[in-house]
């Protein structure tokens, strides 16, 4: 497959790593689906520990429930606003394709219970777009400004970059509705750490596959990750 890339064993914890994300030009277009395939597409519903390589992304930050403010709605606009930009300019530029690929977030609370009970209007939020590396943080300047040109959005000038080495990490795909994500997330916090001598170490993190205007709640598949450290 054009875009399959080989992968290898950290010496550290013996858990599969991929490499960077990027893949050679003429490979045919970039897909993160492909290149970072256990960590876009994994089918363990259980958690498991794997190791991330690191990944930049276009970024809007944000604060408040998701599905009431209206800053998480025009961050996802202005996000794929910026993606596609960035798509056809690599194209028409550079002669390289890319997917676009699924829309991440990142989530957090300043007091760690309240994110765990579900208390939305206090949620922190980033909303992230994976890019490959070929893609300069001046090729994504000239996105937004073209953007700008042709939409009304908001939240372009809010557009930023992100890098992420989020590194040993624990991962589960989760099948259904976001507001079920729940109990995942009791037993990671609540067994899985303790049990593997583990700690959180960074933001919760989300990879949705679905889209939630053309699928059930119930078939809905999210990538769920959570950074961590041992003890």
């Amino acid at each position: 497959m054009a875009d399959s890339v080989p992968f290898t064993t950290d010496r550290r914890t013996g858990k599969l790593r991929a490499p960077r994300n990027t893949a050679p030009a003429g490979a045919g277009p970039w897909d993160v689906k492909k290149v970072l395939k256990p960590f876009y597409a994994p089918t363990n519903r259980d958690w498991e520990l794997v190791e991330v390589p690191g990944q930049r992304f276009i970024a809007i930050d944000g604060s408040g429930d998701p599905n009431t403010v209206p800053a998480h709605p025009e961050a996802v606009a202005a996000l794929y606003a910026v993606a596609y930009g960035i798509k056809f300019q690599a194209k028409r530029e550079l002669g390289r394709d890319a997917v676009v690929a699924p829309l991440e977030g990142l989530w957090f609370a300043d007091d760690a219970a309240v994110f765990t009970a579900g208390s939305k209007s206090e949620w922190h939020w980033t909303m992230l777009i994976s890019e490959p590396d070929w893609v300069t943080d001046a090729f994504i300047a000239r996105a937004i400004v073209a953007a700008s040109a042709k939409k009304k959005l908001p939240a372009l000038a809010r557009v930023r970059t992100e890098t992420l080495n989020e590194g040993l990490s624990a991962q589960l795909l989760h099948l259904g509705s976001y507001a079920d994500e729940a109990p995942a997330l009791a037993t990671l916090h609540g067994e899985f750490l303790a049990a593997h001598g583990l700690r959180a170490n960074g933001r919760h993190h989300e990879v949705y596959l679905g889209d939630p205007r053309r699928t059930e709640p119930a078939k809905l598949e999210t990538v769920l990750r959570q950074p961590v450290d041992r003890l």
